[in-house]
């Protein structure tokens, strides 16, 4: 008989048995690091509206909209949610706040 190189058939299902453990368990971890940056994200995108917001107060003597921080150049068009899709509203005291939407 020839001295034959190669996998046997056993030695490759190990191999895709191993694979497999290794996703199982990675996946999960990549899914929940995902949503903490998404939420961190999101924190930190209020509190750059925040100072926008204080920005435009400073100028203007008053409290902005969302459309006014748009129109006058605080915020680029479509600057409305944050990375994890959550929506933010602006209070009456110029308070950002961030909502389910």
């Amino acid at each position: 008989m020839k001295n034959q190189k190669g996998f046997t058939l056993i030695e490759m299902l190990i191999v895709l048995f191993i694979i497999s453990i290794l996703i199982l368990v990675t996946v999960p971890n990549v899914t929940k690091h995902r949503n903490t940056i998404d939420d961190k994200g999101c924190e930190a995108y209020i509190r750059m509206i925040q100072g926008q917001v204080e920005s435009y107060k400073i100028e203007y003597k008053t409290i902005p909209t969302l459309d006014q921080l748009v129109n006058k150049g605080y915020l680029r068009e479509g600057m409305d949610k944050c990375p994890n899709g959550k929506g933010f509203t602006i209070e009456t005291d110029g308070t950002v706040t961030l909502t389910n939407q």
